[in-house]
Parts: structure tokens; C-alpha cells; sequence
């Protein structure tokens, strides 16, 4: 699996929503096709590609494939996202100061209510 493949797999958002699903439990390609609303062959093209960037694995099971989401490149992806997840909470964390000052600078210029 290279970083390109996993990030070109999940660009589409019928593979993502493959992965959504496969996310619940193991899947045969039926219950994918139905609960995606693509045809079959579409299904399996978006499953090939899924299964090439390694985020699928397949199993036979009599006349039916199923398919199951591979962890792995999964957790490559958020290792890789951390620092970025990081830095995100870092500026949420210093807007959320900026507006209780904010909040604060305005309670205390607002005049009481008299009675």
C-alpha cells in the first residue's frame, strides 16, 4: 500500500461509504451494493480499488465474498493526522481563552439590572 493509494481510495465518497459500512462489521458484496444503492459491478470496482490500497481484506464464504475493513492503513492515517490534530486543538483551545476574555471584558462593562 503506498500513502498515494490510500488517499486516492478514500478521495471518492462511495468508498468512503463502503469503509463507513465495513466499519460496523464484515459485509458480503450484496449487502454493499444494496445498502450503497450502486450496481454490482460499480460495487466491486470501488472494492478492488479499497482492496489494492490494502483497507479491505476478502474472504470466501461458500458463493459469497465478504469484506472487512483492514485496521492498519487506518491507523498509519491517524498517526500520520496527530501533529495536525495537535495543532487544530491548540487553536481551538486559544480561541476558546480568546472568547471567555472576550465574555468576561463584556460582563463586566454591561451595566446591573436595577430593580
Amino acid at each position: 500500500m503506498s500513502d498515494a493509494s490510500l488517499w486516492t481510495a478514500l478521495a471518492d465518497p462511495h468508498r468512503r461509504a463502503i469503509v463507513g459500512l465495513l466499519l460496523e462489521r464484515p459485509r458480503p458484496v450484496g449487502e454493499i451494493v444494496e445498502a450503497c444503492g450502486l450496481s454490482q459491478p460499480s460495487t466491486s470496482k470501488h472494492l478492488r480499488v479499497l482492496r489494492d490500497a490494502g483497507l479491505v481484506r476478502v474472504r470466501q464464504d461458500a458463493q459469497r465474498r465478504v469484506y472487512a475493513l483492514d485496521p492498519a492503513p487506518i491507523a498509519e492515517l491517524d498517526a500520520w493526522l496527530a501533529p495536525y490534530r495537535e495543532l487544530w486543538n491548540r487553536s481551538l483551545d486559544a480561541l476558546g481563552r480568546r472568547l471567555d476574555e472576550t465574555s468576561d471584558d463584556d460582563d463586566t462593562s454591561q451595566p446591573t439590572p436595577k430593580d
